[in-house]
């Protein structure tokens, strides 16, 4: 079993890898434990890896984007508390972000944090956000407003998970992996730009599980001596300035991966233009990392520039009059500014549109 050990501020955890659903089977062992599992994969798996499970040390949480709130928070207090849980309970999450941030952030505030074992079932959530500590809550329309630091003790990792995903729910997975790659640096990118159209086609079990583990590592080492998101850890929010807007724009419709691939494809269109990332370079990265893996396309109402705008302000990052952009330039290398003015962002929002199509 591969494992991978991350160092916390809060406290030390692994990650465990398993080509198996084994390790379901010693989750029975543990004392005070209670399971939260994601509602679409307790309707894929309830008759089989969870038909042992007793009933009564189980909640099944519906989800959905616009449910990562304080109020599906409290849903969860309500149930622990009705079976009287104390401190040294083990709380077991199993399924997506979504699940790991409500989940998370309960078990970080309840009694001032419990045990929590983590088991992501989503590509996104096992490529990227099971790792970090973060927890986060979207509040109204601003997302991931509200949140905490809180790692789970464990995580166990079974890539067997992403075979019953949607195609939407997969390739919003791939474009938190591309983007993962694209900033571990010219070696690594080149190297998910030969194993894309692999990793497009959804039958290479080898060729994930190493893109799994790739992308993990290029999160450490950016989150190494910053783990609460004050330094080089911001730059992990390549593709998330205009992605997360997009997000916001289209009401969620837009998967987060492929927000991200969006807001990646805005960037490179800045740093193009401002003259810091050659056309060559830019054309390679949309014809054979980017353009592959888009899949979902907002439509030119989503991408209303005033929109974008005001939701891009919200950026908790910001903190000068412009707004918030991660760039990726020539050499592989990662820049911050926070000068994007309007004008700016809507001659480039013209470009966008033109460049994936939208009607």
């Amino acid at each position: 079993m591969q494992i991978i050990k991350v160092h916390s501020a809060i406290r030390d955890y692994e990650v465990q890898f398993s080509d198996t659903f084994d390790f379901l089977e010693a989750f029975e062992e543990i004392p005070n434990r209670f399971y939260i599992i994601d509602s679409n994969v307790w309707g894929l798996y309830r008759d089989s890896l969870f038909s042992r499970l007793d009933p009564q040390l189980v909640m099944v949480l519906p989800i959905e984007e616009d449910r990562k709130n304080l109020y599906t928070v409290m849903e969860i207090y309500e149930v622990l508390m009705s079976r009287s849980a104390k401190r040294n309970m083990t709380m077991i999450s199993i399924g997506g972000g979504i699940v790991q941030d409500i989940t998370g952030f309960a078990a970080s505030t309840l009694y001032r944090g419990i045990n929590w074992i983590f088991v992501p079932t989503t590509l996104l959530a096992q490529a990227d956000s099971c790792i970090g500590s973060k927890t986060s809550l979207n509040y109204k329309n601003y997302k991931n407003l509200v949140g905490t630091f809180f790692p789970p003790n464990q995580i166990f990792l079974c890539p067997r998970f992403t075979k019953t995903l949607k195609n939407e729910d997969y390739f919003s997975g791939l474009g938190e992996i591309i983007k993962l790659h694209l900033m571990g640096g010219e070696q690594l990118a080149h190297e998910l730009m030969s194993s894309l159209p692999a990793l497009v086609g959804r039958k290479d079990s080898a060729a994930l599980l190493s893109a799994i583990e790739k992308s993990l590592m290029v999160k450490l080492s950016y989150m190494q001596d910053d783990e609460f998101d004050t330094g080089k850890r911001n730059l992990l929010n390549s593709g998330h300035c205009f992605g997360h807007a997009v997000e916001s724009t289209s009401g969620f419709n837009i998967p987060h991966g492929q927000a991200v691939v969006i807001g990646m494809l805005f960037a490179n269109i800045v740093a193009k233009n401002r003259g810091l990332m050659s056309s060559a370079l830019f054309e390679q990265l949309y014809q054979y990392a980017l353009q592959p893996a888009l899949t979902a396309k907002p439509n030119r109402h989503q991408l209303d520039t005033d929109a974008l705008f005001a939701a891009m302000k919200m950026d908790k990052k910001r903190t000068g009059d412009g707004l918030v952009l991660i760039m990726l330039i020539d050499g592989f290398k990662l820049i911050r500014t926070d000068d994007l003015s309007y004008d700016e962002l809507t001659s480039t929002n013209q470009e966008l549109q033109k460049l994936i199509g939208v009607a």
